[in-house]
């Protein structure tokens, strides 16, 4: 199954799962909390707050060479916005790409997901825990925040 199938699927539409697409185009599916939902809408609106040029999205499905990712919250330059305007999914990813993690999500899912985003272009890959708690990453690493948009707080 490619992704552009799983988007068509009637059965797989208004599901209470995030979906993704495994390296075999297998379905994979999370179960969304309210908190997740919660957070997902708190990052959303404070990149929207403090960046003027871009776009925000939710849900963000990024094509890899392990499946279909989706990013709980991207940021797109207004060059990415150019360059791929709403492909489905986006066969780059977005330059700030961000997970909320769920209790089913293991600490090695996220490792895998900020290397594959790395890996198709992200700048910076955040990690926002169930307590709020957001880490930045870059390529190389930890950061101690954000370079792309410094004055996110490190809780939401």
């Amino acid at each position: 199954m490619n992704w552009q199938e799983v988007c068509e699927e009637p059965t797989l539409q208004n599901l209470p799962f995030k979906i993704e697409l495994n390296r075999y185009g297998q379905v994979v599916m999370s179960p969304a909390s309210n908190r997740h939902g919660r957070d997902q809408t708190r990052i959303a609106g404070k990149l929207l707050e403090l960046l003027s040029e871009g776009e925000v999205i939710t849900e963000c499905s990024v094509d890899t060479p392990e499946g279909t990712k989706v990013a709980d919250v991207a940021w797109l330059s207004a060059g990415f916005v150019a360059r791929h305007a709403l492909t489905t999914p986006y066969p780059e990813a977005p330059e700030i790409c961000v997970e909320v993690v769920s209790p089913s999500n293991s600490s090695a899912e996220m490792e895998e997901k900020r290397k594959l985003y790395f890996a198709q272009g992200a700048c910076e890959v955040w990690i926002c825990d169930e307590e709020g708690q957001v880490r930045f990453f870059n390529e190389k690493g930890k950061l101690e925040a954000s370079i792309l948009v410094p004055d996110f707080p490190d809780h939401i």
